[in-house]
């Protein structure tokens, strides 16, 4: 599903305008990153965990050239599913 799909299913289900939906989705996406990006978690009950995870700059060396880089460091944005999502999804699949 890609994100016109998922604004005009998120369109029929809450029974909003697009420009609405389209906000919201912006503002749900602007908020995980920014507070991710601050290294804090967003715990989204019955769905799951947004986390922001550090990884320091660290020295790579290059297979083919041998030369030593440096790779800066970055924040990387986990997702931990919840249990009653995991759940949901196994109970879909087997029936």
């Amino acid at each position: 599903m890609d994100n016109k799909q998922l604004v005009t299913h998120l369109t029929q289900k809450l029974g909003r305008n697009r420009a609405d939906v389209t906000k919201l989705l912006d503002a749900l996406a602007h908020v995980v990153t920014e507070r991710c990006g601050e290294l804090d978690s967003i715990a989204v009950p019955g769905f799951g965990t947004f986390i922001g995870e550090k990884h320091n700059e660290q020295v790579t060396v290059d297979n083919v050239t041998g030369k030593r880089m440096l790779v800066p460091p970055r924040v990387e944005l986990r997702f931990e599913m919840s249990r009653v999502l995991k759940n949901r999804m196994k109970n879909q699949s087997i029936n």
